[in-house]
């Protein structure tokens, strides 16, 4: 072999590693920032990476996730961020309002793809709907009048109830007047509100215990990041306490709970993911629309309504967009 083949057999050997790493560093990675922690975020999860790969985007192979769980403590977020940050990821993907504000104020040139329910403009993430104008784009959904809707027709599931426990996370800015929503709604109905509060799993233990003390006939668990990370937890204590209880994700009826109103979780992050792989492939957040989520289902399940001797009423049947039996 002469010298100069040798020496560029050489190069191209040792070029074979940086030309990989190269290629491997071009890979996108998307940061994903969630207040909960990762045990029940498949929902999220499955809706996020379907939505990633109908637009052409398989994780492992052409992006890359850096997941991020607060484990239910607010203050921690920050730090998070300023890692996702530090280490350059392209997008950021934010669950929850807190989360989001808290990436909004980490940086202003990285894109970051939200999903809340609250108004974006009213906490000043975004200019407009229509025009964001910014860094941040995404969806948002229904926040008090979803659970007025809900405590309504739990109410029709469950007519002889004159106490309806409702579970709140205090930690959650949008808790307060999604609070007065149901309160106002209730007062129309005639019943009690019995508020409960919880941000810990420990704490939503105790939550049922009190209903249970308290002898309060049924339960509306408020829309909160964090209680929907909790769902087999939920859905388990209330079939422990004999509680009916009302969710505002279907995916909560899906793993065992009796009734729910609301958008699904997987359906939502799918949209998410959608708009994350169109920044990707190169759209500026600040040219696409915040979308409202409008799509909202009644699910029933008539095997816990039977473990619970719950005759749930034709009318409620009727209006159901699903019912598991």
């Amino acid at each position: 072999m002469k010298r100069r083949d040798f020496i560029t057999l050489l190069g191209g050997a040792a070029g074979w590693p940086l030309a990989a790493r190269a290629q491997q560093s071009a890979i996108p990675v998307i940061g994903y920032l969630n207040l909960g922690s990762p045990e029940s975020d498949t929902p999220r999860l499955t809706g996020l990476r379907r939505g990633l790969n109908e637009i052409g985007y398989d994780e492992g192979r052409n992006f890359v996730i850096e997941y991020r769980w607060a484990g239910t403590q607010a203050d921690r977020l920050p730090a998070l961020v300023v890692d996702l940050v530090q280490r350059r990821v392209t997008l950021i993907v934010a669950v929850g309002l807190v989360p989001t504000l808290a990436a909004k104020a980490a940086t202003t040139s990285i894109p970051i793809v939200f999903s809340i329910a609250a108004d974006p403009v009213q906490f000043g993430l975004v200019a407009s709907l229509n025009r964001p104008g910014g860094n941040l784009t995404g969806f948002n959904g229904f926040g008090g009048e979803l659970g007025s809707k809900a405590l309504a027709l739990l109410h029709e599931l469950v007519p002889g109830s004159a106490v309806i426990g409702l579970l709140i996370n205090p930690a959650n800015p949008l808790s307060e007047p999604a609070t007065r929503d149901v309160l106002a709604a209730a007062a129309v109905i005639g019943l009690k509100v019995q508020i409960l509060k919880a941000s810990t799993d420990r704490e939503i233990d105790a939550a049922f215990v009190s209903l249970v003390q308290a002898r309060t006939e049924a339960l509306l668990v408020g829309n909160d990041p964090f209680f929907n990370s909790r769902i087999e937890q939920l859905v388990a204590l209330a079939a422990r306490h004999a509680i009916p209880a009302m969710y505002l994700y279907p995916e909560f009826v899906m793993a065992g709970g009796l009734i729910g109103y609301g958008t699904s979780l997987i359906e939502n992050y799918r949209q998410v993911g959608l708009y994350s792989g169109r920044i990707l492939k190169g759209e500026k957040p600040a040219d696409l629309p915040v979308q409202q989520i409008t799509k909202i289902a009644l699910v029933i399940n008539l095997k816990t309504a039977k473990m619970l001797s719950l005759d749930v009423p034709p009318t409620l049947l009727a209006s159901a967009d699903e019912v598991i039996e």
